[in-house]
């Protein structure tokens, strides 16, 4: 199976939510994984909002890439700015930058949590239609 890798600044929320979905739909003919350029641990919003559809973040932690220094991807997807700018060298691979919106930064003076949760529920759903239709880029 050929692997792919969902790079985000912090590895907390975008990056996770891709793999997740990534794993829900094309696990089958895939190993998927994500990363970050740092670690910042995993967001629990996020885990919420997934949780919403059916798919259980439970389990996944925060890592970067120097942590998956020894699996060989066959495709890198960027999910933010950041994170396609501060890439990793990874020859022989094919990098494909989609940049979604950041849930924390949009919400930081928020403080109404259900104004804060649709926020997430948007990128969310933005994810896994990019998600679902992913093959056509690969």
């Amino acid at each position: 199976m050929k692997n792919i890798l969902f790079l985000c600044t912090g590895n907390s929320c975008r990056s996770q939510m891709a793999e997740g979905f990534a794993k829900k739909y094309w696990g089958h003919e895939f190993t998927i994984y994500s990363a970050g350029t740092k670690k910042h641990g995993m967001n629990e919003r996020a885990m919420s909002v997934m949780k919403e559809v059916g798919v259980d973040l439970i389990g996944h932690f925060s890592k970067t890439t120097d942590e998956l220094s020894s699996t060989q991807f066959d495709y890198v997807v960027t999910v933010c700015d950041s994170a396609k700018e501060n890439c990793p060298y990874f020859p022989g691979v094919k990098i494909i930058h989609h940049s979604f919106q950041d849930p924390p930064a949009l919400t930081r003076d928020m403080t109404d949590e259900a104004e804060v949760l649709a926020v997430y529920r948007r990128v969310r759903d933005e994810i896994e239609d990019f998600i679902k239709n992913i093959k056509k880029i690969l």
